[in-house]
């Protein structure tokens, strides 16, 4: 049984920034109101009229996590893609980022797990090594929400929240069992759907029903019940981190770096003074990119150790809660 390492890290943002106070103009908010709530001060948004998509973005983040992992494109035998905004209802992401990059005719899967995508992505492609399939897998999340989102009042609660963004890691063979991905742990709780949700477009409410419904149909915007969603995050995080940890035979002081999926700022300060964590133990962005989903864990990762703050031989504990509701983590000897 081999484990599997992060050999390679990279990270994509637009350029776009889109500040608190640049929201007042769709809508009726404040910079106070938006950190109150979330902690976040500015997010990255597409501009009308550029290149970048899901794809695109996932493609560029990729481009640099080969070439950090001294790798070429074409020592990647897999792809494993996470998001919930993919360019097309279908074919999903993987398939074009392998054409974009011209790799060889490698397989691809798509992950539909919003914000616990990466963490259940990863942990896809980590089975895929640990069991010897593959050698060299390229590991995606991106996301494109500034085009789906009611930037009204009416819709405040949830638009201010999200950014766009994509990261990407090369996950590779490692013989050293006691390196790499130690292990993932994966839940879910469907019985909760309804709480964090895009409805539309679907098979059961496709385009001849949104058209019907006018203006009157919000099914196709994102609809958060924030308090009830909140009281589950938290409590979620929590349990997973702790399955990890004492699976691996660790303990809450072993964890030299937490990477929680940036969803609100609130919900990592609740389990970093839970965890008893200092603030060099837990790395949060949210402040300038929001959340970015399927992509936020990966980009805060990327940072973390662009910045020093992952170093050679540190526990890492990757964690993350969404839609679905799906959450897990991943127990990771750097």
């Amino acid at each position: 049984m081999y484990n599997s390492k992060i050999t390679g890290l990279g990270k994509y943002v637009p350029e776009n920034v889109v500040t608190n106070n640049d929201l007042k103009q769709w809508m009726d908010t404040s910079d106070e109101w938006i950190q109150e709530r979330t902690g976040i001060k500015e997010r990255r948004w597409i501009k009308e009229g550029t290149e970048d998509t899901s794809a695109v973005m996932g493609a560029k983040a990729s481009k640099m996590a080969i070439e950090r992992s001294g790798l070429d494109k074409d020592d990647i035998d897999f792809i494993v893609f996470a998001t919930m905004t993919p360019d097309y209802y279908f074919p999903g992401c993987g398939v074009q980022l392998q054409d974009m990059l011209n790799m060889p005719n490698v397989g691809a899967i798509d992950i539909r797990n919003q914000c616990s995508g990466f963490v259940y992505a990863i942990s896809v492609a980590d089975q895929f090594i640990k069991t010897g399939m593959y050698k060299n897998i390229l590991v995606v999340g991106a996301e494109y929400h500034s085009n789906g989102l009611d930037k009204t009042t009416r819709g405040r609660g949830v638009t201010v929240i999200f950014g766009d963004g994509a990261g990407a890691c090369v996950l590779s063979r490692e013989e050293d069992t006691t390196k790499g991905i130690l292990s993932s742990h994966l839940h879910s709780e469907g019985k909760y759907a309804d709480k964090l949700i895009v409805e539309s477009p679907s098979i059961r409410h496709w385009v001849p029903e949104i058209l019907e419904g006018g203006e009157e149909d919000l099914s196709y915007f994102p609809y958060m019940d924030g308090t009830f969603v909140f009281k589950h995050a938290v409590v979620r995080f929590s349990e997973v981190i702790m399955e990890g940890l004492m699976a691996n035979g660790l303990q809450k002081e072993d964890i030299d770096v937490l990477i929680p999926h940036q969803a609100n700022l609130r919900i990592a300060q609740f389990i970093q003074k839970k965890f008893g964590l200092r603030d060099d133990q837990v790395f949060n962005n949210i402040m300038k990119y929001g959340n970015t989903t399927a992509a936020s864990v990966i980009i805060a990762l990327t940072e973390a150790w662009e910045e020093g703050k992952v170093k050679e031989g540190d526990t890492v504990v990757l964690a993350a809660f969404g839609s679905g509701f799906t959450w897990g983590s991943a127990i990771i000897r750097w």
